[in-house]
């Protein structure tokens, strides 16, 4: 047990950082396929593919998620991980296809470093390539590296927020995780 989202058994997480532009990207993988759910909140969410995950969809299981910097740009990061993910053979079968299911979501980080720069198609391939099941790097790295918090008097006055990871064994081979991005 390492007390992050890698204790469950089958998940990976990699993750693409640019401490320069202060952004970045996050992928956990779940290469056997993972049954997801969603609830989507806020005055302004970014998401790609998540209405997939509700109940009520054919797709019954996904084989990574992406949490990204770069606002509504950063979206384009699940386009690598479903690339990295094709060329591994990973993904639902559709005839002689395969197509990699991997809903994704973003975090403003546009007012940290270079606004210009985004995580990007070939960000998100690195921090798949990246990932893996030993523990998870937390702080300021993928994601969470432009993640603040505290911005309700204006960015001035905000801190530091980035990725977080926890788990807990709960017996008989349950295991309980999660992995967020504050900000």
């Amino acid at each position: 047990m390492n007390n992050t989202l890698t204790d469950v058994l089958g998940l990976e997480v990699g993750h693409y950082t640019d401490l320069a532009a202060g952004t970045g990207c996050t992928v956990v993988l779940a290469p056997g396929g993972a049954v997801g759910g969603v609830d989507v909140r806020g005055a302004a969410p970014g998401t790609r593919e998540t209405d997939l995950l509700r109940a009520e969809n054919m797709v019954e299981q996904l084989h990574a998620v992406t949490l990204s910097g770069g606002s509504a740009f950063g979206l384009a990061a699940a386009s690598g991980v479903m690339r990295y993910l094709e060329g591994q053979g990973i993904g639902h079968r559709v005839h002689d296809w395969v197509v990699p299911i991997v809903p994704s979501a973003i975090i403003f980080d546009l007012g940290i470093g270079k606004s210009s720069v985004r995580p990007t198609d070939e960000n998100g391939f690195a921090a798949a390539a990246a990932a893996t099941s030993d523990a998870v790097a937390q702080g300021t790295i993928g994601a969470g590296t432009g993640a603040t918090v505290g911005k309700g008097l204006g960015s001035t006055s905000s801190m530091k927020g980035g990725v977080g990871s926890a788990s807990m064994d709960l017996g008989d081979g349950v295991v309980l995780a999660a992995l967020a991005v504050v900000n």
